[in-house]
């Protein structure tokens, strides 16, 4: 497998001398954020992650590879390009086998990071149960993945454009844990609590590797989605994101916008709702995942010695 894989020098570097690496996504880049803002934030996105003690390692499709780590001219190319695939596990032998430039989600980086035996993954957001799935069957690939796909996600919840209870209901049924740090409560994404709770509290990051481990070591194979609630004051009011994601839902319902187009159309127009607001948010809680997913990483690669 590793014929597919092409690391960085600095994950290269950081591999051989046994430093924590922490996987990233590049759909955040080409489909989560405007440019230039969006290229800004992954450099910045790296930096937390090196100051807090380990290694970034953005995920992307170029020709024909499976770069672990990401060059300057490559954050740029994914930012800027308009004919970026938005890879899932579905996706992934197509953009390899036909060497397209793909952008890997949630789903496509568990299984890339997983290759590259990294053991955490920091995310904004995972996808989940979307609303009318008992109609549409639009469930995110992302939640199938952690059932079978051992590597820990840092998120801030799931958007509450999804039918969070259900994605809960989804992930008990196929035995994945979720942890929420900081709070009972498993957060929404732009907001701190989503009106459920997570299955454990776990806050330090020494806690969370030990539990981490223990899972893997009993043989309990698939992921475990820590859960990170976006800072307090980056946080978004509840009764005013739900309004707008509601208005939001209905547009891309009448304008017929339907599977993987929905949540990046739905995030554009949050965006212009909140007049920029849901982006600033949406940067701050990626921010702040990564220094859990560092600090995670890290506690990791101390149990291993």
């Amino acid at each position: 497998m590793h014929a597919f894989l092409q690391f960085s020098p600095e994950v290269q570097a950081a591999r051989a001398a046994g430093k924590p690496v922490v996987a990233l996504e590049s759909t955040i880049i080409s489909h989560g954020m405007p440019y230039p803002q969006n290229v800004q934030t992954a450099r910045e996105v790296e930096q937390v992650i090196r100051d807090a003690g380990a290694v970034p390692a953005t995920i992307a499709i170029i020709d024909g590879r499976i770069c672990i780590g990401l060059a300057d001219e490559q954050l740029e190319l994914l930012g800027q390009a308009k004919d970026a695939i938005k890879v899932s596990r579905r996706d992934l032998a197509y953009v390899l086998s036909q060497k397209k430039l793909g952008a890997t989600t949630v789903a496509a980086t568990m299984i890339c990071a997983k290759l590259a035996g990294i053991e955490v993954f920091v995310t904004g957001g995972i996808g989940g149960v979307h609303r009318g799935a008992e109609t549409s069957f639009d469930i995110s690939a992302d939640l199938q993945e952690l059932a079978h796909t051992g590597v820990a996600v840092v998120c801030a919840g799931v958007k509450s454009i999804l039918d969070i209870g259900l994605t809960l209901e989804y992930l008990e049924t196929h035995g994945v844990p979720v942890v929420s740090v900081g709070q009972a409560a498993f957060p929404a994404f732009f907001t701190r609590d989503s009106g459920f709770k997570a299955d454990f509290q776990l806050d330090t990051p020494e806690e969370q590797a030990r539990f981490i481990r223990t899972k893997w070591q009993l043989g309990l194979d698939g992921g475990v989605v820590v859960s990170n609630p976006v800072p307090e004051a980056s946080s978004m009011q509840s009764d005013e994101i739900d309004a707008i994601i509601a208005q939001a839902l209905r547009e891309a319902d009448q304008q017929g916008v339907k599977g993987k187009l929905v949540t990046p159309f739905l995030l554009a127009r949050i965006k212009e709702l909140t007049g920029g607001r849901s982006l600033v948010t949406n940067i701050a809680l990626v921010k702040n995942n990564a220094l859990v997913g560092a600090q995670l990483a890290v506690a990791l690669a101390h149990l291993a010695h």
